[in-house]
């Protein structure tokens, strides 16, 4: 079931409401019983001039299990001992939660209509895309960025609205921070990077991609020993996440070594694969093609 957003809106009042000697923690357990809630997700914040206030402390819910309930969880908290509910007794809300006053035939139709909406905006959001490229080299115009142009093709050829984002800078907080406005604020559904996932202090792609979620799927392309040359990391790796729904796919920065991720990330992306699955797929073929550059250069 779609899960919503209650946007801050978490109090319910129940208007024409009578305690005495009341037990608050048995009407917070009658409130939660009947929105099929945890009785820990409830709890009683106020009670004058005959209004009892309950905050919910979930920032999410399934409005199918709201809907309709006001005659169902009126009747339950009167059921407490030393409640009496009032002629014309309601239940209030300024947010969603005001669903549960609403006509169950009517609110399960309208809550129908709002899923069909929402499913449609996450498969266009899941169809738009954006592709970023790193490293000081690019910025300056010193190096043609050829990524972006070639994702941007192909992911087109699969359906995709692709969006040539700016050349980020090697900075983890920074480019943590995009990703996330890209997802959160921007509605991308897929983020590409290209770049920045070496071994080198100045690479700080990863970092930023785990920053966002820490269970990223990071494998390596190849190990070195850290501190040798420029090593201060030891390894290459490539990396994908998720971030507010978003898929976050982390490439290395070599053209011919985005050229032959595409034909994998494009299966996997119309398979939609796990993240972890994924990103081995992708390390794969990557190794694979550094295998052939080191046999080619021992031979």
């Amino acid at each position: 079931m779609l899960q919503h957003n209650l946007l801050e809106k978490t109090e319910l009042r129940i208007e024409g409401i009578n305690l005495k000697n009341a037990n608050l923690n048995d009407i917070a357990k009658a409130v939660a019983y009947s929105l099929e809630l945890d009785s820990t997700d409830v709890l009683v914040t106020d009670y004058q001039q005959n209004v009892l206030t309950v905050d919910l402390l979930q920032k999410h819910i399934d409005a199918h299990l709201i809907v309709g309930k006001k005659e169902p969880l009126l009747k339950n908290i009167s059921a407490v001992d030393g409640v009496r509910l009032m002629p014309g007794a309601s239940v209030e809300s300024n947010g969603m939660l005001g669903w549960i006053a609403l006509e169950e035939k009517d609110a399960r139709a309208a809550l129908l209509r709002s899923e069909k909406i929402a499913e449609e905006i996450r498969k266009k959001i899941s169809k738009r895309a954006i592709v970023f490229s790193t490293g000081p080299e690019v910025a300056s115009g010193q190096v043609k960025d050829t990524n972006t142009p070639m994702i941007a093709e192909r992911l087109g050829k699969e359906g995709y609205r692709v969006t040539c984002g700016p050349t980020l800078k090697d900075d983890s907080v920074l480019i943590a921070a995009r990703l996330h406005q890209a997802a959160e604020s921007e509605g991308y559904g897929l983020i590409i990077t290209t770049g920045g996932v070496g071994a080198e202090g100045k690479d700080h792609t990863i970092e930023a991609v785990i920053a966002l979620d820490p269970d990223a799927a990071a494998p390596y392309i190849c190990k070195f020993e850290k501190g040798t040359g420029r090593h201060v990391k030891d390894g290459v790796k490539i990396a994908v996440g998720r971030v507010s729904g978003a898929r976050i796919v982390s490439l290395p920065g070599p053209n011919d070594e985005v050229s032959i991720s595409l034909d994998v990330l494009a299966k996997a992306l119309n398979n939609n694969l796990p993240k972890n699955i994924l990103a081995e797929e992708l390390a794969n073929r990557l190794r694979e093609k550094l295998r052939g550059r080191r046999k080619h250069i021992k031979s």
